[in-house]
Order: structure tokens, then sequence, then C-alpha cells
């Protein structure tokens, strides 16, 4: 059997091991970690809805009206009143025709691409793009072609000379380790122009942009029928799994063909109740995305010259070097505060980076410790 020590090794010597912490109890912006009692700057739970009660009350009363596991793949007899109810609500909420659920981001990118392009097609993707999106491309057996990270020139000089008989360009909405927002309606109007389809994975959008909460097309109050729309409900929804949306043919396309869909247990039910609790806390309570805003203001009013810009949650601190980051990271939990370092091939060579990830549950205390502690260290 092979050997992985040498790679593991190899990866230690790198500063590019990756290490698990482990959580004593429920996610939000007060944890204890590994034994101790630390502030969180590193959950994607960006409204603070991970531990609400409402959405813990859903969750429970919805295992004791369907049990936990929903024992089958949707086709079989695992789809349920619950997950019916929950896809209606999510296509209202993002205001498109049709929702399919799906168990994990990760499943629902693969599953929507692997439909939308296939071996005599071209996708077009940014060269930032999540991995899922990445791995989604590659297993389609599409002609993939990858451009600069929000080069619009570069991607229409790509279209232009692209003759494959399907088109689909494919952009995160938010780019997570940067927090910069894909330019939709320039990318919309290219599409239109090279007739392409164009998915947009709104991740670290969902919940955080646009009226409502609505995600990047309500930011940016655009629809059309050439956009699939995927939302990922663990990270501002505070619960788990994914979803597509668009067109109602579509979405049934995905029903019969989705392997990561078709060929899988059922997401449990009680999610599913869980999630319809977290749309309303999202559409009702404008506060807690009124106040990410404000934090990230606050933040980036202090630390301006050492974060990337991003109108976002995510605020970057670039370190540069992954030994630099991985001691600036260390320091800080020591601290009781735990920023991760963010290093290659999450990112590029040369730009590890602390991920500063917002919650509405932060209060300006919080932050204001956080950068009082930066600036100490880099004025050591």
């Amino acid at each position: 059997m092979h050997s992985f020590r040498a790679e593991l090794d190899q990866l230690e010597q790198s500063g590019l091991l990756r290490r698990r912490r482990t959580l004593e109890g429920p996610q939000g912006v007060r944890v204890q970690v590994d034994g101790k009692a630390c502030t969180s700057y590193c959950s994607n739970d960006y409204l603070g809805l991970a531990n609400h009660p409402d959405l813990i009350e859903a969750a429970c009363s919805g295992a004791r009206r369907f049990g936990v596991g929903a024992g089958a793949s949707h086709l079989l007899c695992g789809h349920g009143s619950a997950h019916e109810a929950a896809e209606q609500a999510l296509a209202e909420f993002v205001g498109l025709p049709a929702a399919l659920l799906f168990s994990t981001g990760y499943m629902a990118n693969i599953g929507a691409i692997s439909i939308l392009a296939g071996r005599n097609d071209a996708i077009f993707c940014d060269r930032l793009n999540h991995a899922s999106l990445n791995d989604a491309a590659l297993l389609s057996r599409a002609k993939l072609r990858r451009y600069p990270h929000l080069d619009m020139a570069a991607l229409e000089s790509l279209l232009a000379r692209e003759g494959k008989r399907r088109k689909l360009v494919v952009t995160d909405a938010v780019f997570s380790m940067d927090g910069d927002i894909a330019p939709v309606p320039k990318m919309l109007e290219l599409c239109e122009r090279y007739d392409a389809a164009l998915l947009l994975d709104d991740a670290h959008g969902f919940g955080v942009l646009g009226e409502s909460g609505g995600g990047i097309l309500s930011h940016f109050g655009i629809s059309s029928p050439r956009i699939v729309y995927v939302g990922t409900l663990g990270k501002a929804a505070g619960v788990a799994g994914a979803f597509v949306a668009g067109g109602v043919d579509m979405v049934q396309m995905l029903v019969q063909r989705a392997r990561s869909y078709v060929y899988t247990t059922a997401q449990p039910p009680m999610l599913a109740e869980a999630l319809l609790a977290s749309l309303k806390l999202i559409g009702a309570e404008s506060w807690r995305r009124e106040r990410l805003l404000k934090l990230a203001d606050h933040l980036k009013s202090h630390l301006k010259s050492a974060l990337l810009p991003s109108d976002t949650p995510i605020q970057p601190f670039v370190v540069g070097e992954n030994e630099a980051c991985m001691a600036l990271s260390a320091r800080l939990q020591e601290e009781g505060m735990i920023v991760p370092a963010i290093r290659p091939p999450t990112v590029p060579k040369g730009s590890a980076r602390l991920r500063i990830s917002l919650s509405a549950a932060h209060t300006f205390e919080d932050l204001d410790r956080l950068i009082a502690a930066l600036k100490n260290a880099s004025a050591c």
C-alpha cells in the first residue's frame, strides 16, 4: 500500500498541513474550542442563525413529526412534504420559477453543471472559482476555459472564439477568499450576446445580499431565463444543504438526470423544517444585514490598507507567506480569537491571509479587540 508519510511531511515543512479544531458546543461568535473559550471570526454563520432558538425548535418539531433520517432517495420514498414546502419557499424567496434541494453545495454544483454542459460543450470559469465549480466542470467532460479573475474582456474574447454547441459561464457570486462580488449584469450581457447560460454560485450572498436577503439577483435587480442559481443553506441560513433554482424544465431535468441528486439519500426532513423557519427570520429581520454592513465598515475604517477590497462579511487580511500567516493565526488564538490562516492552494502562492468572517452576532467591541491585536502584531 502507498505510504503517505513523505507527502504529509512535505506539507508540514511547507506550512500547508491542515489541522482541525474541535468545537465543543454550538456554532456562534462565543465558542469553546479545544477546551478554551474563544471569540470566533471564522464562521460563515453570517446572520447568527445557526444556534437560533426558532431554528432549533423547528428542527426538533420536524424530528418529532418526520423522524431524523429521510431513509431513501427523493425518487424512491425519501421526498417528504417538508422538502416540497422548502423548495417552493426557496423559489419564491429568490424570485425564480422552481428550486431543488441538494444535500450539500458541492453536490448541487456537480449536479447542475453536469446537466447544463457535456462532452461537446464549453464551460467558462473564473480562475478564483470555488473548488466545487472547478471539479464539476471537469466531471462534465466539457471543454474548460478559465479566464483571469473578474476579467470581462478576457471572458468575452473566449466566448467569441468558442464555437461549441452549448456555452456555460460559471462563477462565484461572492468569492469566498477575496470577498469581492462578480459583475453579474455584465456577465449576463455577454451571455445574451454569445448565447450562453450563466450559473451563479451564491453560497456567500444568499441571505446576505439584496432586499430581504434574496441574494445576488436581488442585489443587482436582474432576472433572466439564462440564469441558473445555486444557493447554500449552511452559511447565512444557518442550516445545511443547498439548492438549485431556475426554470421549471431545467429543475425537472435535474430531478431526472443529476446523479448527485438521484443517487443519494434525501436530506433529513427536519432540516427542511428548520430552513422554513430560517427563511422567515432572514426576510423579516433586516437589522441583521444592516449590522453586518456597519461591522464591515468599522473593520475597514481601521485596517483598510491591509484588507482586500470587499463589501461583504468576508474581510481578507493579507499576510503573504505561509509561515507568517500561520504564526499570526496562532498568536491570535492564544489571545482567545479564532481567525483562520488561508494558504495555497486555496489562495494563490504568496497571498496567504487571515480570512475574517463577520457575523451579525459580533459586537463592535469584538472588532476593536481584533483590530488592536492585528495592529500590535503588525508593529512587532
